[in-house]
């Protein structure tokens, strides 16, 4: 039986047990949790670094988009309150639209 260690999406045990298969799981404590949605960031970021089409790109963004709104909800927040954060840092500092990459700065 091969071990996966790993946090996985509400569905899968369902979708496991429909395909005639056993599986072992645990129900994570608050601060396991966090800890292993920040696991899973990790591996839908690096899912999306290495993924080869526009198409399989949406994909793993979509992912990486369903953890932040679990950490956010773990955090007391909302995806909303987490835009709401974006949108000030964007009036303020920017965005990332112009594509500028600093190169140096003189002191």
């Amino acid at each position: 039986m091969p071990a996966y260690n790993k946090l996985v999406r509400d569905n899968i045990p369902q979708i496991i047990e429909s395909k005639g298969k056993k599986y072992s799981a645990k129900i994570l404590n608050d601060e396991d949790y966090i800890k292993y949605l920040k696991e899973k960031a990790y591996e839908e970021l690096d899912e999306y670094w290495a993924s080869g089409t526009d198409g399989e790109a949406v994909e793993e963004l979509a992912d990486l988009l369903e953890v932040i709104r679990a950490l956010a909800k773990q955090h007391g927040s909302s995806i909303e309150e987490v835009e709401a954060v974006r949108k000030d840092k964007s009036v303020k500092r920017g965005a990332f639209q112009e594509k500028v990459f600093l190169i140096e700065v003189e002191d």
